[in-house]
């Protein structure tokens, strides 16, 4: 399985890089948020609305949200593989390419860079407002392109690396699994009135499968700063030191190593719902963050995505050998 898992990975990531988001179908990922705002609305008017209602209705909603986003993609490897085993392997390949984010990442990102380019700072903002959830209304055009560089860098965390490591290691279903997870974190797992409680047991799980994903991600950065010629030693620097500077415990993995690569400072107070989150800054202000860093963190994030993917399907690969 492993060997399969690993030819899979690439000829899914291949796919990504040459065509980005399949446009001309539903994707996955959209019928998992629709699956949990049902759930989310139906759960709610069945269990009261207690800390200890909403913290069981959280588990709830987490337990049938990882039985539909790992079953019905097991159901149609086990119908491809009852046709041919080629046909389950090409399946398995396809789902994967539906489910990485390099190019994607990439095209979303650049339409900030184009839109500060060639228009308005209000244009940045509406941009950088389609791919961040903090508020945008009062950024500046630092302040947008800083947005711009850390979703780059903290989701080749949760959309390249921890999808392909897993992959690898339990084929599309699991894949597909932690999907479902990060999603769910990205609906509920916020610690505002709403979803305290309700999304807590969907943001702790969040957290422990990124994890280890995360840890990888930001050495991935480091790679991939002396293979491209960006600030190597600094990445390495900032990311021991300020990987740990964020309430949550991945996410600075990979902002601090991009940021020592590309020698800029990110984080700092952010407003989310109107509210002030103060957060310590990341990095040094070795020079002041420009618009082309939105390239530059791309270039970043391409090189260790293509390195990751070399990496874990020659580890797949060997270990398919030895075992």
């Amino acid at each position: 399985m492993l060997k399969y898992h690993a030819v899979a990975l690439m000829a899914g990531f291949i796919l990504d890089l040459l065509f980005g988001d399949p446009k001309w179908m539903y994707h996955p990922v959209i019928f998992i948020g629709k699956t949990i705002s049902f759930l989310e609305k139906n759960i709610r008017k069945i269990l009261p609305k207690t800390p200890a209602g909403e913290l069981a209705g959280g588990v709830a909603l987490v337990l049938i949200t990882l039985i539909v986003s790992g079953g019905i993609p097991c159901i149609i490897l086990y119908a491809a593989g009852l046709i041919h085993p080629v046909i389950q392997w090409a399946a398995g390949a396809f789902m994967c390419y539906q489910l990485l984010a390099v190019k994607c990442l990439r095209d979303e990102s650049m339409k900030v860079y184009d839109a500060l380019k060639r228009g308005t700072i209000e244009d940045g903002r509406h941009a950088v407002s389609m791919i961040v959830g903090r508020d945008t209304q009062a950024l500046d055009e630092k302040g947008v392109v800083k947005a711009a560089v850390e979703t780059v860098a903290e989701n080749f965390s949760d959309g390249v690396l921890a999808p392909m490591l897993y992959m690898l290691i339990g084929g599309p279903v699991l894949m597909f699994i932690y999907k479902g997870i990060n999603t769910m974190d990205s609906m509920v797992g916020y610690k505002n009135d709403r979803f305290l409680y309700f999304g807590r047991c969907a943001a702790k799980l969040d957290d422990a499968a990124n994890f280890i994903p995360s840890r990888i991600a930001g050495i991935m950065l480091i790679l991939a700063a002396y293979i491209g010629r960006f600030s190597g030693r600094d990445a390495r620097r900032i990311f021991l030191r300020d990987r740990r500077k964020h309430a949550s415990p991945n996410s600075a993995q990979t902002e601090s190593a991009a940021a020592g690569a590309l020698q800029i400072q990110l984080a700092g107070n952010a407003y989310y719902f109107g509210k002030l989150h103060e957060k310590q800054f990341i990095g040094d202000p070795v020079r002041e963050i420009e618009v082309d860093d939105i390239k530059r963190m791309n270039n970043l994030m391409y090189i260790a995505s293509t390195l990751s993917a070399v990496l874990l399907t020659a580890i797949g690969l060997m270990a398919a050998y030895f075992i």
